[in-house]
């Protein structure tokens, strides 16, 4: 999965011949998962049709102040856009607008849009070789990277003029590929790997029954989803579930039983920086598994029922520098058990659930939780999605590597 999937895009479109290419660009940012919204100055209508980039888009495309509709002039708010847009991208970029865009003469609702946002601004140059080296361009490209905006640099080629040299615009998968490689690169979580465990465990009766759980997994692969687009490279350990994950930073490892989690988090534990064990082990399993389905004859049946490894607390003993967080389920007295845990399993930070709270546990798509860390600060949160708890979590992880 792309990092520019969900993102909010508003792509400028200036009065270069490059303008063409665009249709291109934005079928690849709609292919990677982003929503495009397109502003286009007028001078650029002259080299490819809104309609085209209307459809391709599937928003409508502006580019004046005011528009009319059925009679009623309608003002496209350029603060709105500016606020919508997670990224904007003006490609082509030509002399003209920079030069604008540099010293905020604002005179077109792109000019507007620019200086109204507040998300990123990338600009793909598109002149010929001669205004590319202008020192008026080259001053253009100065202020703007000095206002944190970032120039996604010409390619040499043919040009429109006939003459072959620097000044074409960047092809739109290089576009793409510059931008998903600049936002991963500045992610907060670059460079940590980070091991979490879903899901419930199966342990093995007969061959076709198990002791297990009302798990769905949801909450432990929201978390990996929300690593991997903080830049982590996650290791998934997830138990019977029908989740499965799109993003090619998270790897993925099925188990059935407590025994198998136990084994593949302790083969890993060692080259992680982070574990977040959110699994719903089983405490125990049966002490004989028959080979055979066991008949049903008896009025009663017995189970013999023996331990399961403490996953997070052997990797509590084990932890050297890894930050260390596991997940609490309490029906009773749940701050003071959850405190015990914090000091028995070795932890950094525990997440709190309580059967007690509507909405909370297993089998809701929201959760309820209180977080708890090492030093006893206590900080209860709202009832949310499972997607927004795991945010937080994520923004507690990415809080202790910037203390």
């Amino acid at each position: 999965m792309s990092v520019l999937s969900g993102k909010k895009i508003i792509l400028g479109v200036t009065g270069g011949i490059a303008a063409y290419k665009t249709a291109h660009l934005v079928r690849l940012f709609i292919k990677a998962g982003a929503q495009v919204r397109i502003v286009m100055t007028p001078a650029s209508k002259d080299f490819i049709t809104p309609l085209t980039l209307s459809t391709l888009s599937k928003n409508p495309v502006v580019s004046e102040f005011y528009s009319e509709e059925e009679e009623n002039e309608l003002w496209n708010n350029h603060v709105e856009l500016g606020l919508w847009a997670d990224l904007m991208i003006i490609a082509p970029a030509t002399a003209n607008s920079l030069s604008k865009m540099a010293n905020g003469n604002c005179d077109n609702l792109l000019i507007a849009t620019y200086l109204s946002a507040k998300c990123p601004v990338y600009f793909a140059p598109a002149m010929d070789l001669d205004m590319y080296k202008h020192p008026s361009t080259l001053d253009s490209f100065s202020k703007l990277n000095k206002f944190g905006n970032i120039m996604i640099p010409a390619e040499k080629g043919e040009l429109a003029s006939g003459l072959s040299g620097e000044g074409r615009m960047a092809e739109p998968e290089n576009i793409v590929a510059f931008i998903e490689a600049d936002i991963l690169e500045k992610l907060p979580l670059k460079g940590k790997k980070v091991l979490v465990t879903a899901g419930p465990t199966h342990e093995a009766i007969d061959p076709v029954r198990f002791i297990g759980n009302h798990s769905s997994g949801k909450m432990g692969f929201d978390i990996a989803n929300e690593l991997a687009n903080n830049g982590a490279e996650v290791i998934l350990v997830s138990g019977p579930t029908h989740l499965n994950v799109s993003n090619s930073s998270i790897e993925l490892i099925r188990v059935k039983s407590a025994e198998e989690m136990y084994n593949v988090c302790h083969n890993h534990f060692d080259n992680v920086d982070v574990a977040i064990a959110a699994a719903a082990v089983a405490d125990y399993r049966p002490k004989n598994v028959a080979s055979q389905k066991i008949k049903k004859n008896d009025a009663a049946f017995i189970i013999e029922l023996e331990k399961t490894k403490d996953i997070l607390a052997s990797l509590g003993e084990k932890k050297k520098n890894q930050f260390l967080i596991g997940f609490a389920l309490e029906t009773e007295n749940e701050i003071e058990h959850a405190k015990q845990k914090i000091q028995k399993k070795n932890l950094d930070l525990i997440v709190l659930n309580s059967l007690n709270d509507k909405g909370a546990g297993f089998g809701y798509p929201t959760n309820k939780v209180t977080f708890i860390d090492n030093k006893g600060k206590i900080e209860p949160m709202d009832l949310k999605s499972k997607e927004e708890v795991a945010l937080d979590i994520v923004t507690k992880l990415i809080q202790h590597y910037n203390a």
